[in-house]
């Protein structure tokens, strides 16, 4: 699998594969990589600055927890109450404790670009890019309500002060929630400046800043004017970014706050007022509002969504390596309706109808009659990507993929349908060539080695490898995918000692201020990627 031979925006054509490959970066995988002298760095403000810049911070939210225990006695979270000058007192006294908690942690200065709107003039506030739960500095900074867990209202300390500022409450518990959210939302936007503003991070989870993907509608459905805010975090060491794939939560906040300055830069951009067709297309709305930001930026936008992020929160020895094309095919795929309602039975059925075919290649046009869709540019990329160059494609590699891109979390299930859709003899295994094809299509990568895993396996010579021959050495394998078919050729593999998975970093708040993905959620599905008892049933 390979990227397509040219990406198509708005009808225009634009880089081929290679050119595209190699610029890709994949928003939503972080890494780091230190110098020694950074190392040694680390190590002296770990002992020395740390433990200091700890103590204040936790002394500051100590300090703002009686002030908001006190604004918050008896209020109703339905109503807003007139306001007083204690209120008044109150609120700018958060402010100070909050901003001395951030200065403690070394945003020291935290420059503020434009004019902030009244919201009477702009009920939402847009922010973007969202990249760390370092984004609640400007939260902090105005008060503003956000979008949060209702479960978040319950941790002790941190919950008053987040009811202080009168949060939209979501309950994954609650099948409604997001109509209620949705509504609610609408009824304070359109309360004429009654309410505070509602700061939303239309993107719904972190990505690294590299680009600026599709925004989630929720902000513009109420269809008011909202104000764009960019945020730019300068560090020449970026410790701030929190993906799904990277440093977890403890080692983001640790590297930080062993830096001596943390930069942070926040711009309001002018009010933007939706036209009447942007009222009724909220899709319409977001977009072109992310256009504006995406250029006070400098930054490209995609159209890689949440739902493609869950793609690199996979964990285990099937981890996704970063330059996977399975982003741009859930995309292509998402977007021509090839995921809606895709069921184990469809793809199973998908499966059968492929394996019957045999390895016969489809052009563009059979494909295109196969999946019952016309030929447009988005098709033609999703072919390209699976096209080695003889301008066909084989329909097995499409149903790997689409089974990949679907159930992310079921990696091993995906295997097993390559397996079964390319074994001739129904148990008797798969060669090494039909191995390769099968792992390149699942990882979304160009290039495998294959060559000394499969002689490894291949214990009794017939050049015939089962699934379950393949289960096991992976479940002795938690670096899988690294140790054994990224690395080079030269670099023989032997039988594994059986290990202990790597402890998955901790991201259950990495989207703290849009609930689309819970703690639990993500606890599952990872749960799930690691090979158990359930994985090693034939589905």
């Amino acid at each position: 699998m390979r990227f397509p031979k040219r990406r198509r925006h708005a009808g225009v054509e634009e880089e081929d594969a290679a050119e595209m490959s190699a610029q890709f970066r994949n928003p939503f995988v972080h890494e780091l990589h230190f110098t020694f002298p950074q190392k040694i760095k680390i190590a002296l403000m770990t002992v020395t600055l740390l433990p200091f810049r700890l103590f204040l911070a936790a002394f500051w939210m100590l300090v703002a927890w009686p002030f908001a225990f006190v604004a918050t006695v008896g209020r109703a979270d339905n109503t807003v109450l007139p306001p007083t000058w204690w209120r008044w007192v109150v609120d700018k006294a958060l402010k100070l404790c909050m901003r001395a908690m951030w200065f403690s942690g070394g945003f020291h200065w935290v420059r503020v670009k434009g004019r902030p709107a009244l919201p009477s003039e702009a009920p939402i506030l847009t922010l973007a890019p969202h990249s760390s739960y370092f984004d609640a500095i400007p939260v902090t900074m105005t008060m503003a309500s956000i979008v949060m867990k209702a479960e978040s209202k319950d941790v002790p300390i941190w919950g008053t002060l987040i009811k202080f500022i009168r949060p939209v409450f979501v309950s994954r518990f609650d099948p409604d929630s997001r109509r209620k959210t949705v509504e609610e939302i609408k009824r304070r936007a359109c309360s004429g400046g009654e309410w505070p503003q509602i700061m939303i991070f239309p993107e719904g989870t972190c990505t690294n800043r590299s680009c600026l993907i599709t925004y989630k509608p929720g902000a513009f459905i109420p269809g008011v004017p909202v104000q764009p805010v960019v945020l730019r975090y300068l560090n020449a060491m970026d410790t701030i970014t929190w993906t799904w794939q990277g440093p977890g939560a403890f080692k983001i906040l640790w590297l930080t706050l062993c830096q001596l300055h943390n930069p942070l830069e926040i711009e309001y951009l002018p009010t933007y007022t939706p036209s009447e067709e942007e009222k009724s297309d909220p899709a319409l709305f977001a977009s072109n509002v992310r256009r504006l930001m995406a250029k006070a930026l400098n930054t490209p936008v995609t159209d890689y969504s949440f739902e493609d992020c869950q793609l690199s929160m996979v964990q285990g020895p099937l981890r996704l390596p970063g330059n996977t094309c399975l982003l741009e095919f859930s995309r292509l795929a998402r977007h021509l309706g090839l995921k809606a309602g895709l069921s184990d039975k469809v793809l199973q059925e998908h499966g059968s109808r492929a394996r019957k075919l045999w390895g016969d290649k489809l052009g563009l046009a059979d494909f295109a009659q196969y999946v019952n869709l016309p030929i447009t540019d988005k098709l033609q990329d999703l072919f390209d990507m699976l096209d080695e160059g003889t301008g066909q494609m084989d329909l097995r590699q499409y149903v790997i993929a689409l089974s990949m891109v679907t159930k992310p979390f079921k990696g091993l299930e995906t295997i097993q349908l390559g397996f079964q859709i390319f074994d001739a003899e129904d148990g008797g295994g798969v060669g090494e060539e039909d191995l390769s094809i099968i792992l390149r299509t699942t990882f979304g990568v160009e290039e495998v080695h294959t060559s000394h895993l499969f002689s490894v396996l291949d214990t009794s010579h017939t050049g015939r490898l089962t699934f379950e021959e393949f289960r096991q050495f992976v479940e002795r394998c938690p670096d899988f995918v690294e140790r054994h078919l990224l690395c080079s050729g030269s670099s023989q593999p032997s039988s594994p000692s059986i290990q202990q998975p790597p402890p998955l970093a901790s991201k259950s708040n990495s989207n703290g201020f849009c609930t689309d993905f819970t703690p639990h959620d993500q606890q599952s599905h990872t749960h799930n990627n690691h090979v158990s008892a359930d994985d090693k049933k034939v589905n």
